[in-house]
């Protein structure tokens, strides 16, 4: 197993993930979805209507709640957070980065955003190309 597979699987360990529809609850009863996906991927594929879109290297600076720079959304440390990757793969890292800042409820998409899409939630199609 490599280094990152071993360290995937550690962090695994310390979340309870949610599938796309539960993602959606957390959502209806006032959580947040924060979407990390660079902004190819979301040009590409659209996003979720209401997530947050904060790039992955300003992810802990714009969700601690005590921090200068946090998102308006930062309300608490008792705030539900579910970071949204492509696959879901570096939304679990980065959900256990958001637990050690101390919101204990972060977590992350089981299967990410082609997860949500493939359930059939509600998509934001991205902006068609100029013909």
């Amino acid at each position: 197993m490599s280094a990152i597979d071993e360290l995937l699987a550690q962090a695994r360990t310390e979340l309870k993930r949610v599938e796309p529809d539960e993602a959606a609850a957390v959502q209806r009863d006032g959580g947040l979805l924060v979407d990390i996906r660079y902004a190819a991927l979301r040009e590409r594929d659209g996003t979720i209507p209401g997530a947050l879109i904060v790039e992955r290297n300003e992810l802990e600076w714009r969700l601690d709640p005590t921090g200068d720079h946090r998102a308006p959304e930062a309300t608490g440390h008792d705030l539900r957070v579910v970071v949204v990757c492509n696959e879901g793969y570096a939304s679990s890292l980065a959900a256990v980065s958001l637990r050690r800042l101390g919101l204990p409820h972060a977590t992350d998409l089981t299967g990410g955003f082609q997860a949500w899409q493939a359930a059939g939630l509600p998509v934001t199609a991205p902006p068609e190309e100029p013909v």
